[in-house]
């Protein structure tokens, strides 16, 4: 298959991997999507394997670059609606579970153990204690996003007492909350936290059960966009896919959000062409310079990707690794760049800061507000965090060898089958609560990005 006229390598669709459709010089680049993912350390002749013995990659430093803005007009359609649930801030939620958030790590067990006794849904962490200034503050702004999120009918803030992040700080991070729905625990000052803590989720328990599905606009949700154990066919069928999904859903009104900061590096400038004003590419840039300084201030190159995985499935440079990667985000206007654990809050494609660790990045998606996170895999993964997380098989081998992972699978796209509306459609009776496979096998956790000393 030769995805873009200008490539001079195709990719053989047994393997995934590419080979040369004519000669290329040492040294001269190697073009798939349309662009450079490299350059030849050899000569290599038609039919040859284009791979990590003969292909390094373009990637240094920072570079400078110019807004250009792209034709930024897209068509608008009508949002058909789903069953979801209407809080009283007019936040809209997907699920009704009382989820159990805890300010720090050492009330882990605690939660576990109520978790068991209650129903309700606790995300194990590290962190709340021995950070300082903005690594603390990362931790406090995914917090708050978790408790602050619509698929929550009811939360319990769970501390310990004595940590830095304690309840009384952490409610000044918060700002405000219903106190019917968001209930506080510090385990010290109780003599049986598990008996009390039973009878705060009991309450919210009884406050998330007046909630009841009403029919909404599917262009409430925010959709986040993920990619993990990449593979050759990742840029082919799963990404585009969900790229024509971003561009249906933001042309209804609606959002998603993209992150994985280091996989957009390569292929940066695509996504600058959509920023919407000269201030959204300004943040852009900002972005792209910020993450790769983080790489510099710990001694490490900006290109030190893909896994090893994602090799052995085809990929070898990280500028090919995001070519495919940003697909994910179609062509939709990028309408605003977000910080680590800011919440979504315009209509279009949003660019979140964040690392591409699976964890991590799921649980970024989930405290900006992602109701339904698509994550597409070529090599597949049982991973998922507290909101729906949408499994999206790039090839129809892995779709039937973890049938118990797999949601979706984008493979049709390889015989010109377009998906677009069948995955819109399996969206909707997810957002109606139908349950992903992550879901289905307990497979919900979560995981704070860590950038400072522990005390």
């Amino acid at each position: 298959m030769i995805i873009h006229n200008a490539d001079n390598v195709e990719v053989r669709l047994e393997n995934g991997h590419k080979y040369a459709i004519r000669p290329i010089k040492a040294g001269e680049n190697v073009i798939k999507y349309g662009n450079p993912i490299g350059h030849a350390l050899q000569d290599i002749q038609p039919g040859e394997q284009v791979h990590t013995h003969n292909l390094a990659t373009n990637l240094s430093g920072k570079i400078e670059y110019s807004y250009e803005p792209g034709d930024l007009t897209r068509e608008t359609l009508p949002a058909p609606e789903f069953m979801g649930y209407l809080r009283e801030d007019g936040q809209v939620g997907i699920r009704n579970d009382v989820w159990i958030i805890n300010t720090v790590g050492c009330v882990n067990k605690i939660a576990e153990k109520l978790a068991k006794l209650t129903g309700a849904k606790y995300f194990a962490h590290p962190y709340g204690c021995s950070q300082l200034g903005d690594d603390q503050a990362l931790t406090q702004q995914v917090l708050k996003g978790l408790v602050q999120h619509p698929n929550a009918g009811g939360v319990l803030v769970l501390g310990l007492g004595c940590e830095n992040n304690n309840i009384p700080l952490f409610q000044k991070i918060l700002g405000s909350w219903d106190d019917r729905r968001v209930k506080f625990l510090i385990a010290q000052e109780e003599e049986d936290e598990i008996e009390a803590g039973v009878k705060l989720i009991r309450q919210l328990q009884e406050h998330a059960a007046t909630y009841k599905r009403v029919r909404l606009p599917l262009s409430k949700l925010v959709i986040g966009l993920k990619c993990g154990g990449s593979d050759g066919f990742s840029g082919i069928t799963a990404n585009p896919l969900a790229g024509r999904l971003c561009d249906r859903f933001t042309a209804m009104g609606g959002s998603c959000v993209l992150t994985e900061v280091p996989e957009m590096f390569g292929a940066e400038h695509l996504l600058m062409q959509r920023c919407v004003s000269r201030e959204i590419f300004d943040k852009t840039v900002a972005l792209i310079n910020d993450f790769k300084d983080y790489y510099t201030r710990h001694n490490q190159v900006v290109y030190e990707n893909p896994s090893p995985g994602n090799k052995a499935g085809g990929i070898t440079t990280l500028e090919e690794k995001s070519l495919g990667c940003i697909q994910k985000g179609g062509l939709a206007p990028v309408t605003d760049v977000l910080t680590y654990g800011q919440r979504v809050s315009k209509p279009g494609l949003s660019l979140l800061n964040g690392p591409g660790n699976d964890m991590v990045a799921v649980t970024n998606l989930m405290a900006a507000g992602a109701h339904i996170i698509l994550f597409t895999t070529g090599r597949g993964t049982p991973l998922g965090t507290g909101v729906p997380t949408v499994k999206i098989a790039t090839n129809h081998a892995l779709a039937e060898r973890k049938a118990g992972w797999i949601d979706f699978d984008a493979s049709g796209l390889l015989d010109g089958t377009d998906l677009t509306d069948d995955l819109l459609q399996y969206i909707i009776r997810v957002a109606n609560g139908e349950q992903t496979k992550n879901e289905q096998n307990g497979c919900e956790e979560i995981a704070i990005f860590k950038d400072g000393v522990t005390l």
